[in-house]
C-alpha cells in the first residue's frame, strides 16, 4: 500500500483548512463549499481504500497466520528525549483505527454536504468549512496515532476545534460561554491525561502503543509493585489516563459541557458531539485495553462510571424540551454504554463452549459504528426540523410527518436503530453489549438493559411529539418542508446505512489479541431485551401519540423527581456554588485581601520609606564637586574610626 495514501489522509483535511483559513475570504460561499466538500470527499475515498485493503486484501503484511496485524505505515522521529523515550509522529494501522477511518470520514463527507444547505446564508460559511477541516485532520490524526503523546497533540487539537466550532456563533452570548465551558471542563480532564502519560512512560520509557500493548504483563512488571495511597502505580496511571476519556466523552462528573455544545450549529453537534469526538475516550480506552485489563482497580472504575452516566443520562433525556439537549444526553448515556461494555470485558464465562473475554471489547467497538451512524442521522434529522420551523424547542412542532416524509421516515429509522429493534443496526451491537454485561454479572446486565429501555422510551417520546402530538397553528402562515437535496441525501445515506450496519461481520473484522467473533444472538438477552424496548415504545405511544393528559398526570405524580432531572439533577448549579461561593468566595477572596492589604502594601510601605531616604539624602548627588570631597573625608574618617574600634 504504501505511505502515500496515509499520507495524503491527513494531509488533504489539513491544507484545506489552511487553504480556507486563509483565502476563504477571497471565494464566494459556493466555491467554498464545494472545495469543503470535494476535499472531505476525496480524504474519505481513500480511507476507505487503505480500510478495505487492510481488512479484505489478504495481503501477508496485513495478515499472519490468520491473525490481522498491527502496522506502522510510517513512523517518523519528533523528539527524543531519552535513547528510548522518543516521540514519534505516524500513521497506526490496525482493526480499530481502521475502522475509525471509516467512521470519522464518512459522518464528516456527510456533514460536510448537510452543511452546504443548513448554513447557506449564515455568515462566516468559509470559515466554518475551515474549522469542519481542522477538526477532520485533528480526529483523523488522532486515532492513527502511533504512540500515546501524539494522541494526546491531535487529542488537543480536537478540543482546540470544538472550541471553534461551538463557540462558530460567537455573536451570541450562550455560545461564547458554551465554547469556554466544553473548553475548560475538557482541559482538566486532559490534566489528568497527561499526568498519566508521564506516570506510565517514566516506567515504561515508551510511549508507542505497539510496545505497551503488545505485552501489558511487562508493562506491569516495569512499575515494580510500586504503590501510592494504596493503589498500585499503574492503576494510578490507567485511572488517570482514564480521566481524559472522561472529559472528551462527558462522563460524570464532566459531562456538564456536552448539553451547552448544541450551541453550536446542528451539523456540528452530529459531527463532534454524536459521531466522532465524543467516542474519543472510548477509542483512547480500546487503544489502550490489553494494559487495562491487567489492572482490574481501573476497569472496574471505568464499569462503575460508565454505568452510572448511562442512567442518569437517559433519566435526564426524559425531560428535556430542546430536542438537541435530548439527542446530547442520550449521546452521553449511549457512550457510557461503550465504556460499560469495555469495562465488563476483562473476563467472562463460556457461553456455548467459547470463552468470551475480550467480548465487551468487540461489542462496545461494534455499537461505536453503529452508533455514530445513527446518531449522526437523528442530529442531522433534528437540524432539518429546525430548519423547517426555526426553533429546537418540540412544543413548536407536532405533526410534521405530513409535511416532511423524508425527514419523518428517516428519523424514525433512527429510533427504531437506537431503541434496538431489529433489524436495525442498533439492535445487533446493543444485544452483543448487553451479552458481554449478562456475562461478566447479571446486575451489570439487568441494570443497563433497565438503560436500554429508557433509550426507547425517551427516543419515541421524542418522535411522537415531532411528528404526531398536535400541530403547531403557526403551520398555518409558515408551511414547514423537507430540506434541500443536500440535506436530504445524508439523511437518506444514514437511514440506509443505520438499516444494514447490524449485518456486517465486524467481529470477524474488528477482533481483540487477534480472536474474532461471530457475531451471534443470545437468545435469553435479545428475547428480554426487544420486549424491554417494546414495551417502552408503547408507554411512548400511550402518553405521546397524541395530546392527552397523562404526561402532565405523570409530572404531578413525581414533581420533585421531573423538575429536578429537568434541570439535569442542578449538576450546573452544583458547580456553579462550588466555584463562585466556595473557590471564589472563600478561597480567592480572602487571597486577593491578602495579596492586596499585606503583601501590596508591605511592598508600598517599603517603596515609600526608600522615596523618603532617598528624597532625604538626594543633596549627596548634588554635582557639587566640593560636595562630595566633604562627604569623601567624612566617609575616610568614619571608616578610619571603625577600623580603629575593630582593632582594640
Amino acid at each position: 500500500m504504501g505511505t502515500t495514501l496515509p499520507i495524503l489522509i491527513l494531509a488533504l483535511p489539513f491544507f484545506m483548512f489552511l487553504l480556507l483559513g486563509i483565502g476563504g475570504v477571497k471565494m464566494s460561499k459556493k466555491v467554498a463549499g464545494i472545495l469543503g466538500i470535494l476535499g472531505m470527499g476525496t480524504t474519505m475515498t481513500l480511507a476507505y481504500i487503505v480500510a478495505f485493503t487492510y481488512f479484505f486484501s489478504g495481503d501477508p503484511a496485513f495478515i499472519l497466520d490468520g491473525v490481522r496485524q498491527q502496522l506502522s505505515v510510517f513512523d517518523v522521529t519528533w523528539l527524543a528525549f531519552t535513547e528510548k523515550l522518543v516521540v514519534k509522529i505516524g500513521f497506526l494501522l490496525d482493526p480499530i483505527s481502521a475502522m475509525m477511518l471509516v467512521v470519522i470520514t464518512t459522518i464528516s463527507f456527510m456533514v460536510h454536504l448537510y452543511s452546504w444547505g443548513y448554513m447557506e446564508g449564515e455568515r462566516g460559511f468559509q470559515r466554518y468549512y475551515a474549522y469542519l477541516s481542522l477538526f477532520s485532520f485533528s480526529m483523523l490524526g488522532l486515532v492513527v496515532a502511533t504512540n500515546i503523546f501524539q494522541m494526546y497533540i491531535f487529542w488537543e487539537l480536537v478540543g482546540v476545534s470544538s472550541f471553534l466550532l461551538i463557540g462558530f456563533f460567537y455573536r451570541l452570548p450562550s455560545a461564547v460561554s458554551a465554547s469556554k465551558k466544553a473548553f475548560i471542563v475538557t482541559r482538566f480532564a486532559d490534566l489528568g491525561f497527561l499526568l498519566g502519560i508521564l506516570t506510565l512512560t517514566y516506567f515504561t520509557d515508551t510511549f508507542n502503543f505497539i510496545d505497551m500493548t503488545s505485552n501489558p504483563m511487562k508493562v506491569l512488571a516495569e512499575t515494580g509493585g510500586a504503590t501510592f495511597m494504596g493503589a498500585s502505580v499503574l492503576t494510578w496511571a490507567m485511572v488517570l489516563i482514564f480521566t481524559g476519556g472522561m472529559g472528551k466523552s462527558a462522563m460524570l462528573p464532566l459531562h456538564i459541557w456536552l448539553p451547552d455544545a448544541m450551541e453550536g450549529p446542528t451539523p456540528v453537534s452530529a459531527l463532534i458531539h454524536a459521531a466522532t469526538m465524543v467516542v474519543a475516550g472510548v477509542y483512547l480506552v480500546a487503544r489502550m485495553f490489553p494494559v487495562y485489563c491487567v489492572v482490574e482497580a481501573s476497569m472496574t472504575f471505568i464499569t462503575v462510571v460508565g454505568a452510572i452516566t448511562a442512567f442518569y443520562a437517559a433519566v435526564v433525556a426524559c425531560t428535556q424540551i430542546d430536542i438537541k439537549r435530548v439527542l446530547a444526553f442520550s449521546t452521553i448515556s449511549q457512550i457510557a454504554f461503550m465504556m460499560v461494555s469495555l469495562g465488563v470485558a476483562r473476563d467472562g464465562m463460556p457461553i456455548h463452549g467459547e470463552h468470551y473475554t475480550g467480548l465487551g471489547y468487540m461489542a462496545g467497538m461494534f455499537h461505536l459504528f453503529t452508533h455514530a451512524m445513527f446518531k449522526a442521522l437523528l442530529f442531522l434529522g433534528a437540524g432539518a426540523l429546525i430548519h423547517a420551523v426555526h426553533s429546537n424547542d418540540y412544543t413548536k412542532m407536532g405533526g410534521l410527518r405530513k409535511y416532511m416524509p423524508i425527514t419523518h421516515w428517516t428519523f424514525l429509522i433512527g429510533c427504531l436503530a437506537i431503541a434496538g429493534i431489529p433489524p436495525f443496526s442498533g439492535f445487533f451491537s446493543k444485544d452483543e453489549m448487553l451479552a458481554a454485561m449478562f456475562n461478566n454479572n447479571w446486575i451489570w446486565g439487568a441494570w443497563m438493559t433497565m438503560v436500554a429501555g429508557l433509550t426507547a422510551f425517551y427516543m419515541f417520546r421524542l418522535y411522537y411529539l415531532i411528528f404526531w402530538w398536535e400541530e403547531n397553528p403557526e403551520y398555518e402562515h409558515h408551511k414547514p418542508h423537507d430540506a434541500p437535496w443536500q440535506m436530504s441525501v445524508p439523511l437518506i445515506f444514514l437511514a440506509a446505512v443505520s438499516c444494514v450496519a447490524g449485518f456486517i461481520p465486524f467481529g470477524e473484522l474488528v477482533t481483540w489479541n487477534g480472536v474474532s467473533y461471530h457475531i451471534h444472538l443470545e437468545a435469553p438477552v435479545a428475547c428480554t431485551s426487544i420486549i424491554v424496548a417494546l414495551l417502552a415504545i408503547a408507554l411512548a405511544t400511550k402518553m405521546y401519540i397524541k395530546k392527552n393528559p397523562l404526561p402532565e398526570k405523570f409530572r404531578n405524580a413525581v414533581p420533585g423527581l421531573w423538575t429536578a432531572a429537568h434541570h439535569r439533577f442542578y449538576w450546573d448549579e452544583i458547580y456553579l456554588f462550588i466555584t463562585h461561593k466556595i473557590i471564589f468566595g472563600l478561597i480567592c477572596k480572602p487571597i486577593a485581601w491578602f495579596d492586596r492589604h499585606v503583601i501590596d502594601a508591605t511592598m508600598d510601605g517599603f517603596a515609600k520609606v526608600s522615596q523618603k531616604v532617598s528624597f532625604a539624602i538626594r543633596g549627596m548627588q548634588s554635582g557639587n564637586v566640593q560636595a562630595y570631597v566633604l562627604w569623601y573625608f567624612f566617609g575616610a574618617v568614619a571608616l578610619a574610626l571603625i577600623t580603629w574600634i575593630c582593632l582594640l
